[in-house]
């Protein structure tokens, strides 16, 4: 049997003190899917620091500033890499918030990493080692989401490319499996296969709930269980949730249907916030 790597975790760099591992507290990776302006990246992210600050749980703000890969030509994408990162400039330094964003190219991760504080991949790209390699190289902590249509067990390969560059902070994304056309299921068996590589293990539970096309010009979603899952994963152990977040989901520009409301979201937090203590004994 091959033996179990040691457990590593990965933390964020000063001025904050969030520290991402499976046997650690529970962090929440969250934010609206998309910028829509400036001030509504900042107003979002004022709201969520509060939401987080009551309920005593490590937040990153998560957004981005540009979606590649939406369903359609004409999908709104963002406000775009300059704006963007200005943006997130002013949420870290005005507001003292951690931020995450993703990259879709390897000449964005240079150019991105040092404003922020977290890198993410999305799930298409998990397997474009050129890419991976560029993302990793920066030294920043990386989240890398599994694809869709990878065994749990494939991303030990996608974790060795990163660990590669010399980077150890790295974590990894479950965020659902294509189930036929249109839709994707969570084996919940995926995160302790992901955890077995010694990686700090972040649950999607919004996008594992997205129904893939099923608008044709857009994804669908099932909103409604997303406590659901991300329940089930937390009762597993993992290291933080991913959950994507908007004031009112139904004017969203993007994956509305699976984000859930900011009125919800003290509630889910409570209700895994207690389910973390209990799986995780502190």
């Amino acid at each position: 049997m091959k033996p179990t790597p040691p457990q590593r975790t990965v933390r964020l760099a000063p001025p904050f003190d969030i520290t991402i591992g499976n046997a650690l507290p529970l962090v929440v990776i969250a934010g609206p899917c998309v910028m829509e302006s400036h001030d509504f990246a900042l107003d979002t992210a004022a709201t969520l620091k509060r939401i987080f600050a009551e309920q005593g749980i490590p937040f990153i703000y998560k957004t981005s500033y540009d979606k590649a890969n939406r369903t359609a030509n004409d999908s709104f994408r963002g406000i775009g890499l300059e704006a963007g990162l200005h943006a997130l400039q002013a949420i870290r330094e005005q507001l003292g918030v951690a931020v995450l964003t993703d990259v879709h190219t390897a000449q964005q991760a240079s150019v991105v990493a040092p404003v922020v504080d977290m890198l993410q991949t999305p799930a298409f790209l998990c397997r474009q080692t050129d890419f991976i390699h560029a993302v990793a190289a920066t030294g920043k902590p990386v989240n890398i989401k599994k694809g869709q249509f990878l065994a749990p067990w494939d991303m030990e390969n996608v974790l060795q490319k990163a660990l590669a560059t010399g980077n150890t902070r790295i974590t990894l994304c479950e965020r659902g499996t294509m189930f036929g056309y249109g839709n994707l299921v969570v084996d919940m068996r995926s995160l302790a296969i992901m955890a077995a590589t010694g990686s700090p293990v972040v649950f999607d539970a919004t996008h594992s709930v997205q129904l893939p096309g099923a608008q044709r010009s857009c994804s669908g979603g099932q909103r409604e269980f997303v406590p659901v899952l991300a329940r089930a994963a937390v009762s597993v152990g993992v290291a933080a949730l991913f959950l994507e977040t908007h004031p009112t989901p139904e004017t969203a520009p993007c994956d509305g249907p699976n984000m859930i409301p900011f009125s919800q979201l003290p509630h889910l937090l409570e209700q895994v916030r207690r389910i973390d203590r209990l799986v995780k004994g502190y």
